[in-house]
């Protein structure tokens, strides 16, 4: 994005009506709040609990850092403009948003596919687990999903550095998007406007590619799990199997059907309104409802939560 006439960029946000906007801010002020709680509450119980030293549980810890990371990369800049009443955001500030928001965005795709690979794994090959999904191997996995992340993402933000904004400066958006930023950049010379509709086609192979890879990898592993689980000899063993990857497949399902349902091109005007609400779906929603919905079901979580809690109860009391 060059800095040419255009150093601010106006952030519409979602409305303009100052009692909506107040709702607006006490909803996504809240779920930021309980995300921040949530997952930094897994990590620490995964950090401090000895029972929670396995490949599943560190990627898991992983996977919160990312929540955290996703959404402060998204929601604290929007919340300051609500709260302030200044839309402006800085040509750097806001570069710098498109960028971490799609690293962050971009690594979870990897990571849950990696988490697939693990339930996998956990299921069909039990007797190997722990030497298949040893400590460096998960540590190797976590640093291929970022560096296969910037790989993705490279690309893109490489072109977008190159766009300019000239003959407006206001973001239909409540955050810094590649696809608002696209509609807003100058295209009256033919060099802008080739490379303009060359990034927006490397913004959708490289969310295609994303999508596929971690999806395949992802609905691979279910096969093998279900059949696996089918072929088990009584009930109980299939219920806990299925208890074990069912929070894993519906945190899939949430993250790769927002993203979907995103690229999905209705009309102009639809388009952006959708944009913007699964937008505050995924930013705020998605971050709180994942440590709840990987907790709810796990009894070694709930048992570790348990005993932190008795810990500080007795700790209190000395």
């Amino acid at each position: 994005m060059r800095n040419g006439t255009v150093t601010t960029f106006i952030l519409l946000g979602l409305t303009d009506d100052p009692p909506l906007q107040v709702l607006i801010f006490i909803f996504l002020f809240l779920t930021y709040m309980l995300s921040i709680t949530g997952n930094l509450t897994i990590i620490s119980l995964i950090l401090l609990d000895s029972h929670l030293k396995t490949a599943m549980y560190y990627f898991l810890q992983n996977f919160s850092f990312l929540e955290i990371s996703f959404t402060s990369a998204c929601l604290p800049r929007y919340l300051y403009n609500i709260a302030i009443g200044d839309k402006v955001i800085t040509y750097n500030t806001c570069a710098s948003q498109v960028f971490f928001t799609d690293l962050f965005g971009v690594t979870e795709f990897f990571l849950l596919a990696a988490m697939s690979y693990d339930r996998y794994v956990a299921i069909c090959k039990p007797l190997h687990y722990v030497t298949i999904m040893s400590g460096t191997v998960c540590r190797r996995c976590v640093f291929c999903c970022w560096v296969a992340s910037l790989f993705i993402i490279i690309p893109p933000t490489s072109l977008g550095l190159n766009l300019e904004f000239c003959d407006s400066n206001t973001i239909d958006h409540f955050l810094c998007d590649a696809s608002p930023l696209l509609k807003i950049s100058c295209s009256n010379t033919w060099y802008i406007y080739i490379n303009t509709w060359f990034m927006e086609q490397t913004v959708i192979i490289c969310a295609v590619l994303t999508l596929l890879m971690t999806l395949i990898c992802v609905v691979r592993s279910c096969i093998y799990i279900i059949k696996t689980i089918l072929g088990f000899p009584s009930d109980h063993q299939k219920k806990k199997a299925f208890s074990t990857c069912s929070s894993h497949m519906i945190v899939v399902s949430i993250t790769c059907g927002s993203c979907i349902f995103i690229s999905i091109k209705l009309s102009a005007k639809e388009s952006v309104a959708m944009n913007k609400g699964v937008t505050v779906l995924t930013t705020s929603l998605a971050p709180v409802l994942n440590p709840f919905i990987y907790t709810l079901r796990n009894k070694q979580v709930k048992q570790a939560f348990s005993n932190s809690i008795r810990r500080i109860v007795i700790f209190s009391r000395k």
